[in-house]
């Protein structure tokens, strides 16, 4: 009887320390955890887009959006080309020596408007007393000699001549306008004034000569022509359509 008692007192020991430890190995049903439970304590936390806070925006990262910026940024931009263009002709001049006649201030005039075409007499300076037809390649601007003339459309001097043929004092510019080939022609120019020189590069509305009365010219005018793709097309309707 003394053995078993000591027996049952040995079990109820082990099974004491023993029951609490397989109950903290098994946990219920109710309490176990899913994978997704176990790592959500240690997920990193998301900001979703609805969250998040864009920098803001500087003006100056920006173009002008608006017609008033933009116009003044067109100013801005053709005020410096026509610096650029004049700075040009003046290294020109001083390194030919060719065109005495034109003077500093000649030099830097420029025709209004800040388009890839412009007028190559100032408005308001001319008129025209014919045009394309009967044998005649151009149009005849008339205008006081000594009036300025400016290159219609940025480009190539092909040809600068005191003496050109019939054309008297003459420059050809080619050009490219709208994905064209365009030529434009001004002849009859007053000798000594031209501001430009064969293979020089131009911008449209830098001053090129004066208006004289060489060649084959009865009067002082602008012979203006104006060849595209090879073609001969009518100087004064193409200049409604594409000068600005």
């Amino acid at each position: 009887m003394r053995t078993l008692a000591i027996l049952g007192a040995v079990g109820a020991l082990v099974a004491g320390v023993a029951l609490p430890a397989l109950a903290s190995t098994k946990p219920s049903h109710a309490e176990a955890a899913t994978l997704q439970q176990m790592a959500f304590d240690d997920a990193q936390s998301l900001v979703v887009a609805s969250q998040a806070t864009s920098a803001p925006m500087q003006r100056s990262g920006y173009s002008a959006t608006t017609p008033e910026e933009i116009a003044k940024k067109k100013a801005e931009e053709a005020a410096k080309a026509r610096a650029a263009a004049a700075a040009r002709v003046a290294a020109a001049t001083r390194a030919t020596g060719s065109t005495s006649r034109v003077s500093d201030e000649d030099l830097r005039l420029a025709a209004s408007g800040s388009g890839a075409v412009r007028y190559p007499l100032p408005q308001g300076s001319y008129h025209v007393s014919r045009t394309v037809g009967s044998g005649h390649n151009g149009a005849d601007m008339v205008a006081p000699a000594g009036t300025p003339i400016f290159a219609a459309a940025g480009g190539v001097v092909r040809v600068s001549s005191e003496s050109y043929f019939g054309y008297g004092v003459a420059v050809v510019i080619d050009s490219v306008v709208g994905g064209k080939r365009v030529s434009t022609t001004y002849a009859h120019m007053t000798n000594g004034t031209r501001a430009v020189q064969a293979g020089q590069a131009v911008e449209a509305g830098q001053f090129i000569g004066k208006v004289g009365n060489t060649g084959h010219s009865f009067g002082a005018h602008l012979h203006f022509e104006v060849k595209v793709n090879g073609g001969l097309v009518e100087p004064i309707g193409w200049l409604r359509v594409n000068a600005g």
